[in-house]
């Protein structure tokens, strides 16, 4: 199993971006691939899944979204497609939370997570992620200002090549007001 990958990133696509390294170029799905740069020198921990009939690499930008990632995948019904889209709009410390507290509500709000689904990630993970580290930031999490864009009526694609781009310190009113400021460019 590969455990980590250090190249610059040859460009962007929707949902992966291409890392090269010595000449090769890895696709690597990512949550967020507009959070990285072109030609930005970059590690990113890996998770290698090989089936039958496909051989993939999702990345992370720390160890610790990876374990989460991990304990997720060992959810019945979660694959990691899924499994990516906590990573997109939540944080580590959002979504051990709510997994904590038993906030099906909160998990229900990411991609093809339903009430069912929401409901088994708290049964077989509640308790047991103890041992994930969280990290320790002061940053909001951007899933409230991803989940107020949307609403408006805007693009996935285009909320998440500007979401890196606002300043998470600010209230979520101010947040909202960079952002669309960011979209009308």
């Amino acid at each position: 199993m590969y455990n980590y990958i250090k190249g610059k990133v040859a460009y962007l696509e929707s949902n992966f971006i291409v890392l090269d390294n010595n000449g090769i170029g890895y696709s690597i799905f990512v949550p967020n691939p507009y959070s990285y740069q072109d030609g930005e020198e970059i590690t990113v921990y890996l998770y290698n899944q090989i089936r039958e009939d496909e051989n993939s690499l999702y990345g992370f930008k720390t160890k610790e979204e990876r374990e989460l990632f991990l304990k997720l995948l060992s959810v019945k019904g979660l694959g990691p497609k899924v499994g990516m889209g906590f990573f997109a709009t939540g944080s580590i410390a959002g979504i051990v939370d709510a997994i904590e507290r038993e906030n099906v509500l909160y998990l229900k709000k990411f991609p093809k997570v339903g009430e069912k689904l929401a409901k088994q990630i708290v049964l077989d993970l509640k308790g047991k992620l103890g041992d994930v580290k969280v990290e320790s930031t002061t940053q909001s999490d951007s899933f409230e200002l991803i989940s107020v864009l949307e609403s408006l009526g805007y693009k996935t694609a285009d909320i998440n090549k500007i979401v890196p781009n606002v300043d998470k310190e600010k209230t979520i009113e101010e947040q909202v007001k960079d952002a669309l400021k960011l979209l009308l460019k």
